[in-house]
């Protein structure tokens, strides 16, 4: 569908610190830290503010990279952008059918077998149960788990958990894909065919929004950028521009950012 989007209008993402009791505490934790990202709500509540002001236009085509040091956002944003998290200030509007592969592994449940974990990540990911079983031969083969798909998952090696995994999650092509960081699945001999599947679905989609410390590649399969630093928006625009003002800000030189290594396969980024 051409009319998909995302638009973000003055979004704020707040989390309340609890253990945080007297004015006179209140007051040094928000002074002791940088950056603003301990404050204060209007209920005099210590609030991690882990968006502030965000205003972001996402439209049909953009493959938009969030990039930025650790505790910058990124995930934050991804979570906002899927729905997991209600902004506390500000709107989000949306077209388009959402996928989120932050967790891949959401919902398999290692007691059931694997063809039971097809409908139970199917359901997770918005399908009916007349989409999932239309679905359930062209799942089963990719995973290769052949018989093992009878068996619980409890029995699976941890590279046959993430293929089933992989499979189920990439078996429809999203409106609205968001990624926190690449997914790689599997063994070696699987890795190429995920690979090229997942290629093909950051390919079909109408927007990607990917969360990564990579910048190599970040460059290869996005147009834009947003350089996120301590929940707000540093910078935004195409990719190679971001990049270069990231680059100047932090120190690092274009081929030190080429060189940033991409998380390992089945490896959950910090």
């Amino acid at each position: 569908m051409s009319d998909v989007f995302i638009h973000l209008d003055g979004v704020c993402v707040e989390f309340p610190v609890y253990n945080a009791h007297g004015r006179s505490l209140k007051r040094a934790l928000v002074h002791m830290t940088t950056g603003g990202h301990l404050g204060l709500d209007r209920n005099d509540r210590v609030v991690v503010r882990a968006l502030e002001d965000i205003n972001l236009q996402i439209e049909h085509g953009d493959r938009l990279a969030l990039i930025g040091h650790n505790g910058a956002g990124k995930t934050t944003m991804l979570r906002v952008l899927a729905g997991v998290y209600e902004p506390t200030r500000g709107q989000i509007t949306s077209n388009g059918r959402i996928a989120a592969l932050s967790d891949i592994m959401l919902g398999i449940d290692m007691e059931s077998t694997g063809h039971e974990n097809i409908s139970i990540r199917g359901r997770l990911l918005g399908l009916s149960q007349k989409e999932v079983e239309k679905r359930r031969d062209e799942i089963a083969e990719f995973s290769e788990l052949g018989d093992y798909l009878n068996m619980p998952v409890r029995t699976y090696s941890s590279g046959m958990v993430l293929r089933l995994a992989f499979a189920v999650s990439t078996c429809v092509v999203p409106d609205i894909l968001l990624l926190d960081e690449w997914i790689g699945a599997g063994d070696a001999t699987f890795l190429g065919k995920a690979q090229e599947r997942l290629n093909n679905l950051v390919g079909e989609t109408g927007i990607l929004v990917l969360a990564t410390h990579s910048v190599a590649l970040a460059q290869r399969v996005c147009n834009r950028a947003i350089w996120m630093e301590h929940g707000t928006i540093r910078a935004s625009g195409p990719i190679d521009e971001v990049i270069s003002a990231y680059g100047m800000a932090t120190g690092a030189s274009a081929g030190d950012l080429a060189r940033t290594p991409q998380p390992a396969v089945g490896e959950v980024p910090a």
